[in-house]
């Protein structure tokens, strides 16, 4: 009998700690840093497929959508925290509640505008400067098998031959620069009307500018257009760890040398 007793207490003690660590990770993640793996190219190569972060939730405040599935009893921001140009940014979709990851180019009362590929904020345009090359293999990456986008002869390169984009160094008011892609100018989204970022709302744009659904497109045609201060998350600062396999159990396609980076 004693022993049955010792041994109902052993499962319920087992119980009670597993609980508890339950309690724990979910204080953690609501308060403080979220797990965010990068599932899509947009943001390359500041962030590329594969690469798993941390997002620093304290940045912002706090919002009920940094409970899971915005569940969080809070109405507006609490805390509130304004975000800067050029932070790499973690959001919900204003429509679909799906979880982004972009970068802040406008805040409320802003102007943005693209010309033949180039920010014009606030009517000064945002000066690149050319910075190489950036090469990948022409393959299916990561979970969702998605193939690249190519600027060198887009429809002709085959699996295996190295995929190139022009990049160019981008520079913000105040002297932040930050690393973007390009294939070609004469998209919709590289020629676009002028943006007026309505107060309590941002403008975002992925790093990799032509692959990118963002605050360029309207929410009707699958991009997010105008995200409200309420859909903020948090700000990613650094990668944890780096696969390029379609699994992370594949220790040979691990990314190395992009462990612990600061995200720029």
């Amino acid at each position: 009998m004693a022993s049955k007793e010792k041994s109902d207490g052993g499962i319920v003690e087992t119980v009670k700690t597993i609980v508890y660590a339950l309690l724990i990770a979910g204080i953690f993640r609501t308060l403080f840093f979220q797990p965010f793996w990068i599932p899509s190219g947009s943001m390359k190569d500041t962030l590329l497929i594969g690469d798993f972060l941390f997002v620093n939730k304290m940045a912002y405040g706090y919002s009920k959508y940094s409970c899971p599935f915005a569940m969080c009893p809070v109405s507006g921001r609490v805390l509130f925290s304004e975000p800067k140009r050029g932070d790499v940014v973690v959001f919900s979709h204003p429509v679909n509640g799906s979880d982004f990851i972009k970068r802040l180019i406008g805040t409320p009362g802003d102007t943005v505008q693209l010309r033949d590929g180039k920010v014009i904020l606030n009517g000064t345009e945002l000066p690149q400067v050319p910075a190489g090359e950036f090469v990948e293999t022409y393959d299916r990456q990561g979970p969702m098998g998605n193939l690249p986008r190519c600027e060198n002869s887009a429809g002709a390169v085959g699996v295996g031959a190295s995929c190139t984009k022009s990049r160019y160094t981008e520079t913000m008011p105040g002297g932040r620069s930050y690393e973007v892609l390009n294939i070609d100018t004469n998209g919709f989204a590289d020629n676009t009307d002028v943006f007026t970022v309505p107060e309590g709302h941002y403008f975002f744009m992925g790093d990799n500018r032509d692959n990118s659904q963002d605050s360029r497109y309207g929410q009707a045609v699958g991009g997010v257009g105008f995200v409200p201060a309420e859909n903020l998350i948090g700000r990613a600062d650094r990668i944890m760890f780096s696969s390029a396999g379609s699994s992370l159990f594949y220790f040979w396609t691990w990314r190395a040398d992009r462990f612990f980076k600061a995200v720029e």
